[in-house]
């Protein structure tokens, strides 16, 4: 029998990361001689100082408790832009509409889509519209790509890198992070991925979890102003887990976080006990990891306090040369090893 995608192959983790590196790096790769390569798999290709990114966004339900598919388009990709230490320029985006998709429904999402992108400063410029046959997608599927250039604080925050520690990349890339750097997490873990599933299933959790979609690149810039950032990655697909593996695995050096210090909200939690999940591993799309060189780390988390998206900030973890992988230290004094999630166990969240 012919092997088939299955869904689990697009929801971030083990899975998609096999998925890419077997079947699509070694038919592009090769072709790919930009200065942030597709081989690096980070949130953003970068050529001739022009950071460029793109995503496809199949969210359902399209609606949800603080947010919709439109908000998460712009959100997904101005935040991608961001965590490579660039400042988006403009937008695109391409809707893909169900036939009988209704107007005031496809009028919202556009409407809000125009406030998000105001409010992170970054316009939509070009976009593409289709509409295909009832039954060819589920209703409402949108792309948005975006380019930017270097951010004017960028070199401002790797001076200040070089201060403490050799530097030699340009730009802030998951494999940046080396033995002392400090982990920083902009704030509360799983309240997109709980808000989703809760509305999507009925559990009744929507009450009280909301999402926490929103562009974090006006805050990354002010993180950037401060000094001391070697890498930033949004924890999306896979969540905290998953990007915490991606810098030990690019990195070639060990991370151990302190569970008692990442923020998890109780309806979160709650949430998870009750059907069996790992926060760790659930998707955010408001939020960002940072690895900070430990002299500045203090800084730079009073710094992102100051802002609403970032009053929850807190120091999590470190880099190591004493572990392999990712460990966590756990709130009851023992170790175990943070696996990199095969995929995000609550699917369609972005």
């Amino acid at each position: 029998m012919a092997e088939k995608i299955k869904l689990a192959q697009g929801a971030g983790g083990e899975l998609m990361d096999k998925l890419i590196k077997d079947k699509i790096l070694k038919y592009f790769v090769k072709k790919d001689n930009s200065e942030v390569s597709l081989s690096m798999l980070d949130d953003a290709a970068v050529i001739e100082d022009i950071v460029f990114s793109t995503d496809s966004h199949t969210v359902q339900p399209i609606i949800f408790p603080g947010g919709d598919i439109g908000s998460l388009a712009v959100s997904g990709t101005v935040n991608d832009i961001a965590v490579m230490g660039a400042k988006s320029l403009a937008l695109s985006t391409g809707f893909i509409i169900e036939e009988g998709f209704p107007i005031e429904t496809f009028e919202k999402i556009v409407m809000n889509m125009g406030k998000c992108s105001e409010d992170a400063g970054v316009p939509i410029i070009t976009g593409d519209t289709k509409v295909v046959e009832k039954g060819a997608i589920q209703e409402f599927m949108i792309n948005t790509s975006g380019i930017g250039t270097r951010s004017k604080f960028l070199d401002i925050n790797i001076k200040e890198v070089k201060r403490y520690r050799s530097f030699n990349q340009r730009w802030l890339l998951d494999s940046n992070l080396e033995k002392g750097d400090k982990i920083i997490l902009s704030g509360n873990i799983g309240e997109h991925g709980i808000a989703l599933l809760s509305f999507r299933e009925g559990y009744g959790f929507e009450t009280k979890v909301k999402s926490d979609v929103a562009p974090i690149n006006i805050l990354l810039e002010k993180a950037l102003a401060q000094g001391g950032i070697v890498s930033a990655k949004d924890p999306t697909r896979g969540g905290l887990a998953n990007t915490a593996n991606e810098f030990s695995d690019k990195s070639h050096i060990g991370i151990i976080l302190d569970e008692e210090r990442i923020p998890i909200p109780d309806g979160v939690r709650s949430a998870c006990d009750m059907l069996g999940i790992d926060p760790l591993e659930i998707g955010n799309e408001g939020k960002v990891i940072f690895g900070v060189v430990k002299e500045k780390a203090e800084d730079v988390l009073n710094v992102l306090k100051k802002y609403p998206l970032g009053k929850n900030a807190t120091i999590i973890g470190e880099g190591t040369d004493k572990i392999r992988g990712v460990v966590l230290q756990t709130t009851v004094g023992g170790r175990r090893i943070l696996h990199k999630p095969l995929g995000d166990p609550v699917p369609r969240i972005c």
